[in-house]
């Protein structure tokens, strides 16, 4: 994904974020997102269920990354400030739930949900009918089932936790934006201004994973994007710095227990 995605932000987040309506406790809005374009970081009072019916979605908040397929989608609690970004062109359906319809409490940032067959069809549903200002009990109703759907979503390993120690910030930063970067963890502590070990102790402390870890999560999270672009395994094992494609394969079957051609196949929208 570019570098100067972030800083080149083209679109405003929905007014409908922010609208306070208990009387409309789920409001639908749709967007379309051209490629490499992006939302500048901002909050709403109202939680964000985002989906993206076509291309993936790279979701910021801080330092941490969510990385978002088609087959699944990322809760955004209330007020919690965030960013999205593209690469692809994106057909984005979102759901905004009021405040007084409190969703996943324990989801404290955001998080990826993988959607069932049920929540595709709700979401889908609510875009075709919650345009009226008044809702009328059978769409308050869907709204119910919509709710108690959202709850029961699992939650899935597509993110990248990120940190809050300037040095540690402005490394992971740098190595999402060169993935294939071969730099070793001595040289990468020194650009730092820190030495190896307490660079390793960061990545332990404030990511919950060592560097080599925290590595592999992320060239296997951004293999997910370049699959919606069509690109071989071959053609994604050499861009993220893989020994071969074999090596790739067999890493991406350990994380989502399928091989990298199939995983889109397995997890598309029916």
């Amino acid at each position: 994904m570019s570098k100067h995605i972030a800083e080149t932000p083209n679109q405003a987040p929905s007014a409908i974020g922010y609208q306070q309506d208990p009387a409309r406790p789920i409001l639908a809005h749709g967007r379309t997102m051209p490629p490499q374009d992006g939302i500048a970081p901002h909050r709403h009072p109202r939680a964000q269920l985002l989906w993206a019916t076509a291309g993936v979605l790279r979701v910021t908040a801080g330092a941490e990354t969510w990385i978002v397929p088609t087959s699944h989608a990322v809760w955004v609690p209330a007020d919690v400030p965030h960013a999205v970004q593209t690469e692809t062109e994106v057909q984005i359906r979102n759901l905004y739930i009021d405040a007084s319809r409190p969703l996943r409490p324990g989801n404290r940032t955001c998080a990826v949900l993988s959607l069932s067959d049920l929540m595709r069809a709700l979401i889908l549903r609510l875009h075709t009918e919650s345009t009226a200002t008044a809702y009328s009990p059978r769409l308050l109703r869907l709204c119910d089932v919509i709710a108690d759907e959202i709850e029961a979503l699992h939650e899935a390993p597509l993110h990248l936790p990120g940190g809050q120690d300037r040095r540690l910030v402005r490394l992971t930063r740098h190595l999402m934006n060169h993935p294939d970067d071969a730099t070793t963890l001595p040289d990468l502590a020194r650009s730092a201004a820190t030495s190896p070990r307490t660079l390793e102790r960061l990545f332990r402390q404030e990511t919950g994973l060592s560097y080599r870890q925290w590595r592999a999560r992320q060239r296997l999270l951004l293999a997910i994007e370049r699959l919606t672009r069509g690109e071989s395994s071959a053609t994604i094992a050499y861009a993220l710095g893989y020994g071969s494609p074999s090596a790739f394969t067999a890493a991406f079957r350990a994380a989502f227990g399928t091989p990298p051609q199939s995983f889109l196949k397995t997890t598309s929208p029916a």
